[in-house]
């Protein structure tokens, strides 16, 4: 005999909380608190509203909005509809939001009231006429709150199950036309189990949201902490003197944040006279690298240390624990639970340890695919000798002989100087420990006589009295003789994706005009 029925995917253990952790609080945002029962429940009005409007299970819902409550009911409604839940980024420009939209063919798009009328005049230039939905009445538009009026409050009988699609993340775009990652139900679900595991989250988690909604940085620690059936404070934007109070009056315990708004809150701390972060039980950072210095800083600042994440939104993801930080300053951890690593070289060969080449991996978090893109599955997929299948990550790294992997650079932001590959973020290490350096990015410049070679953008820190000659000797005398710097401009700041990612991309278009001897 057997008492299980099914493994419970998302919208039922989300319905299971809100049954059984009805009076506990879900989602705060400012000084509105939403119980279980109540965030529940409209998100079930929600999934109501939208399927007797004609959507059914597998069509996509396009979301352009900014953190609020409003956003957090339009996923996990859409989501509990059986529907496939499309959030963009809403610094993207308009022509590039129509491609995503046209590509994941959405049949309804919704809106925050600061938005909508962008929504509206983008969905204009669509190849077809979804339904529209806002916080505000308007022509054409159906509000959120008339969607879901007169809905039932119970979980919407749909016929999903661990392949049905649940989300299409499309990519940061550094380095080009985003691709939509598609991730299925059973992927999603056990993506947050073992995130939470790895991250510590539990029913008490009172975890801080700074980042988009509509990131995959947000979706680790939203999931890890809804899994567990904790709750999550949306803030509207990132301000890190706003962080440290909250942090205090709201006994945060968790957060996911990217390494520049760590750095930044050092920097606000710095002027606090006994900032309160006891409360703080465990800190993830990841989407770009986390610099020794800084790290370093945090474990300083805050009692639990930080837990520095490398992954890929497609399902590659590694953890460095805080215990395991001491002498391994520069590493970003061993896999994820159920998750294998491998390292191959140009020619696909799988290589020893400590031997830099791409990083694969292989688990049951990983993407099923992109979405309608069989040529990007296919150049993204590794065969081993075995007829394994693995993910490539289009990283370089190495693993030293405990298994700890260390990232060396991004395969495309190589630089490749007389037959001789340099990457960018050996350099960039150094250079940030220079006292005058806040933050830095190195790229390939042309070059007359190595094809490509090292240039440094840098972003002085306050007061630095510091010349670009005088830096780029110091660079030069600490790292490898094919690793000198060029040049070293100095600039204001450097361009990030919502991620914090520097786009490198955009820098070498700024600054490659230039050829060096």
């Amino acid at each position: 005999m057997s008492f299980a029925t099914h493994s419970p995917l998302l919208p039922d253990i989300f319905a299971l909380h809100g049954k059984w952790r009805a009076g506990d609080p879900a989602v705060r945002v400012a000084e509105a608190t939403w119980t279980w029962a109540e965030f529940t429940q409209d998100c079930h009005r929600f999934a109501h509203g939208i399927r007797a409007k004609g959507l059914v299970e597998g069509d996509r819902v396009g979301l352009l909005m900014s953190n609020g409550y409003a956003m957090a009911q339009a996923i996990f409604g859409t989501i509990a509809a059986g529907c496939v839940v499309v959030p963009l980024n809403v610094s993207v420009a308009d022509s590039a939001a129509v491609e995503m939209f046209t590509d994941a063919d959405t049949r309804l798009l919704v809106a925050s009231h600061d938005l909508q009328d962008r929504l509206g005049e983008i969905s204009t230039t669509l190849p077809y006429a979804p339904m529209l939905l806002g916080e505000k009445a308007a022509t054409g538009w159906t509000t959120i709150a008339e969607i879901c009026a007169a809905q039932p409050s119970t979980q919407p009988a749909t016929r999903i199950d661990e392949t049905s699609f649940i989300n299409i993340i499309y990519s940061s775009g550094t380095t080009g036309l985003p691709k939509g990652i598609a991730h299925n139900h059973g992927g999603r679900r056990d993506w947050a189990y073992d995130l939470a595991v790895a991250l510590r989250y539990h029913g008490g988690a009172q975890t801080l949201l700074t980042i988009g909604l509509y990131s995959n940085i947000s979706w680790v620690a939203m999931l890890a902490t809804f899994i567990a059936g904790g709750c999550i404070h949306i803030e509207q934007q990132f301000d890190p003197d706003r962080f440290i109070d909250v942090v205090a009056s709201r006994g945060i315990t968790h957060t996911a944040m990217v390494p520049i708004q760590f750095q930044r809150v050092v920097d606000a701390a710095s002027s606090r006279e006994d900032p309160d972060f006891t409360t703080m039980q465990a800190m993830m950072s990841c989407g770009s690298p986390l610099h020794e210095p800084l790290k370093k800083q945090l474990f300083a600042l805050f009692p639990c240390g930080i837990i520095e994440l490398y992954g890929l939104t497609e399902g590659i993801i590694t953890t460095l624990e805080p215990e395991q930080a001491e002498g391994r300053w520069s590493s970003v951890g061993r896999p994820l639970l159920g998750t294998d690593l491998c390292i191959v070289d140009d020619a696909d060969q799988q290589l020893e340890p400590n031997q830099a080449g791409e990083i694969c991996a292989r688990g049951r978090i990983a993407m099923p695919g992109y979405w309608q893109k069989p040529e990007a599955d296919k150049a993204a997929t590794y065969i081993d000798p075995h007829g394994e299948v693995w993910l490539r990550s289009g990283d370089i790294g190495y693993v030293d002989d405990e298994g700890f992997l260390y990232i060396v650079d991004r395969k495309k932001d190589m630089i490749l100087s007389g037959g001789q590959n340099i990457y960018p973020q050996d350099i960039e290490a150094v250079m940030i420990q220079h006292p005058a350096v806040y933050d830095v990015a190195v790229i390939g410049a042309p070059s007359q006589k190595w094809g490509e070679t090292p240039l440094a953008l840098a972003v002085p820190a306050d007061g630095a009295d510091c010349n670009a000659d005088e830096l780029k000797r110091w660079v030069n005398d600490r790292v490898g003789r094919q690793q000198r710097l060029a040049d070293v401009l100095f600039v204001t700041s450097l361009p990030r994706n919502p991620n914090g990612k520097i786009l490198k991309r955009q820098l070498r278009e700024e600054h490659g005009d230039q050829c060096y001897e």
